[in-house]
């Protein structure tokens, strides 16, 4: 069982498009559901794989309300509040919060590259809404890179009490658990969950695991269990697919992903355009693979 709302595997879920690429949010709430029924602890609506910064205001509290609404008693849906202002990001926490949501999940400032000051005082102003805040590291898309001493330091002021680590480097893990004991580091990128499982993390913040959310369970829980004869033979045999996680395209793919097993992935919004045919062929053989091996 998940000791706080934020640890277990939560899915960085991706909003479901019909084919005129509204909201389909009945598909939506499925999805969630299923996740749920397939041993995940919870979603994180409304971030990066979600597409949030394609949709309306209407949209994106629609698709919170509707995983709300899908989860089941401890299953845990964390918003993300990514926006371009900090007004607008605490306004999304606030949402989350009139909704039910244990916490949120948020960026830095992503409108330009903030100093450590701005930085501060973004978190200080979601994490004034009064809801836990989760950090999320994206210093590729937001060009604020929230290095392990700066994460300290907002933990050490109460802002934040755990953080997605997108940055790709291990190392930083065991940097933040000697400088923070107390900050929760959840695995941010599908690629580096053996590694940064292995240093301590309680969580991980995933995307793959929409398209194998059993494996993805299994392939966690042994790592953080130090099991690595479970762990690496499922490790080794998604690790194709995970490393498309932190490639431009990870949305198309995992999207695609879904398809092929049954799932509903769907098309993505502009400016996003589909795979290239070289793109989807490797998709196809990697998942189809990983069927074969019987990943579910």
């Amino acid at each position: 069982m998940a000791s706080a709302p934020w640890h277990g595997v939560l899915v960085a879920n991706p909003v479901a498009l019909d084919s005129r690429l509204d909201v389909d949010y009945d598909r939506y709430g499925e999805h969630v559901a299923w996740l749920a029924e397939s041993g995940c602890d919870g979603v994180t609506p409304n971030g990066s794989l979600g597409e949030y910064q394609t949709l309306s205001e209407v949209e994106r509290t629609r698709t919170v309300a509707t995983a709300l609404e899908a989860a089941p008693d401890g299953f845990a849906v964390i918003p993300a509040v990514g926006a371009y202002g900090s007004r607008e990001a605490a306004q999304w926490a606030q949402r989350a919060a009139e909704g039910g949501a244990p916490a949120v999940m948020a960026l830095p400032p992503n409108s330009y590259r903030a100093d450590e000051r701005s930085v501060f005082e973004h978190y200080r102003a979601v994490a004034a809404v009064g809801l836990p805040v989760i950090a999320y590291n994206n210093p590729y898309d937001t060009k604020v890179d929230l290095v392990p001493e700066t994460l300290a330091r907002l933990h050490a002021q109460g802002l934040i009490v755990a953080v997605k680590e997108f940055a790709g480097d291990p190392r930083r893990a065991y940097r933040m658990h000697e400088l923070a004991p107390e900050l929760d580091v959840l695995i941010g990128s599908d690629d580096t969950v053996l590694e940064i499982a292995l240093a301590g993390a309680k969580g991980w913040v995933s995307g793959f695991t929409s398209t194998f959310p059993r494996a993805c369970v299994r392939l966690y829980k042994a790592a953080i269990a130090g099991d690595l004869e479970t762990a690496l033979p499922l490790y080794r045999v998604l690790h194709p697919l995970l490393r498309w996680d932190s490639r431009t395209e990870f949305i198309q793919a995992i999207k695609l992903s879904m398809d092929i097993v049954g799932r509903y992935g769907g098309s993505c919004r502009p400016p996003r355009v589909p795979l290239s045919a070289d793109q989807e062929a490797e998709i196809r053989e990697l998942t189809e693979r990983a069927l074969a091996c019987g990943m579910r």
